[in-house]
């Protein structure tokens, strides 16, 4: 008796001994996968962290990332830090708690969201980050963007497009400082406007560190820095219209006229369109702005905004997840650019931007199936 229980004891450690070899896929075998993919046994696959819900742009992306995930073949959870960088640190903790393996995170400062990114790597997740760049941190390992200095580009293309001659008033309005991608949209926005600058086609009027600076083709970052200091929107509605509103009242009639407004979004853009709609001495404006919000959509059908930069947030979540869906799949997404973020170059893959007026709404916002729905808007033909 004594015998076969000695037996029998060694016959169940020799079965668990293969057990455990087979599940960690022992032997030469194991030794021929060049790349792990991550375990996706948690509650939580990929995490998905946006800055508010309470602005239409995220309120748009919210919907979209909902819509595309109804398809996908992980589990997925979508967080909102709410304008707070503390609250978007716990967010990603949360997400790690749960599992996750893939995070997807548009910071809401992108210095400081260098923590939750930093603790993400700690805990072998795979980190996305998403619109806006993550800054300071070499744990970062993809960039889904569109192309910001074409963006700004594109804003400074149509204002320059629509002067001739010389001495025309140009106000100057930017995003948030704590937003790499605001420094991005004015730079792009700055190539194109310098050389107009220079030869006095436009005339700065809302920005001594502009002026001053105005003879320099290339800025550096502390450059732009001291102009978006004095002219930052922080991308908040009520700020770009007190600025816009202090800016009208700290010039003479002899500053406006027609003028030309380089507004950074539709939503700051609005702002500024009405604040110099108001003012009797601005006889006309031409005000830029980006992201193809349904209210800019409606503002340009009549004539209250006179662009937008379309960025079709389709096409952002659906490189954002096929980015995640590669990492869970044990390969690296398509790369076609790096962004430097101050310490390593983030591989990326801009997506292209298009430029929206009254000329082309019916076919770039309605044609294109960007609002499925153009009934809603009135006076579009």
């Amino acid at each position: 008796m004594k015998n076969n229980k000695v037996l029998l004891a060694l016959f169940a450690l020799l079965l668990i001994a293969s057990m455990l070899l087979t599940a960690c896929g022992g032997g030469e075998e194991a030794a021929t996968e060049e790349v792990a993919a991550p375990s996706g046994d948690g509650e939580v696959q990929v995490g998905i962290v946006l800055p508010t819900k309470d602005e239409p742009r995220w309120i748009q992306d919210e919907a979209i990332f909902n819509e595309q995930l109804a398809n996908a073949d992980f589990t997925a959870e979508m967080l909102f830090s709410q304008s707070s960088s503390a609250t978007e640190k716990s967010n990603v903790e949360a997400l790690i708690a749960k599992g996750m393996d893939v995070l997807i995170i548009c910071p809401h400062d992108g210095t400081a969201a260098a923590a939750a990114a930093q603790a993400a790597r700690e805990a072998g997740v795979k980190v996305i980050s998403y619109d806006r760049l993550i800054l300071d941190t070499d744990a970062v390992d993809y960039y889904v963007t569109f192309d910001s200095i074409a963006v700004g580009e594109a804003q400074g293309q149509y204002l320059v497009d629509q002067v001739t001659g010389t001495g025309h008033p140009l106000y100057l309005y930017a995003g948030a400082a704590s937003d790499n991608n605001a420094f991005l949209f004015f730079e792009g926005a700055w190539n194109v406007l310098q050389p107009k600058i220079a030869d006095g086609t436009f005339v700065i009027k809302n920005s001594s560190e502009a002026v001053a600076l105005q003879d320099k083709p290339t800025l550096t970052r502390d450059e732009m820095s001291k102009i978006i200091g004095q002219v930052t929107t922080n991308w908040d509605f009520n700020t770009a219209k007190n600025l816009a509103e202090a800016n009208l009242t700290a010039t003479t009639a002899a500053d406006k006229g027609v003028v030309y407004i380089l507004a950074p979004n539709d939503g700051t853009s609005r702002s500024i369109a009405d604040t110099f709609a108001a003012d009797p001495d601005v006889t006309q404006y031409f005000v830029t702005g980006q992201d193809a919000e349904k209210a800019s959509i409606q503002y340009i059908i009549d004539g209250k905004q006179s662009m937008t930069v379309l960025k079709d947030v389709r096409t952002l979540v659906a490189d954002a997840l096929a980015a995640a869906d590669a990492y869970l799949g044990g390969s690296a997404p398509e790369q076609t650019n790096t962004y430097n973020n101050n310490v390593i170059d983030v591989p990326a893959k801009p997506s292209v931007v298009v430029t929206v007026t009254q000329d082309n709404v019916q076919e770039t916002i309605c044609d294109s199936g960007y609002v499925p729905d153009c009934s809603e808007f009135t006076g579009l033909e």
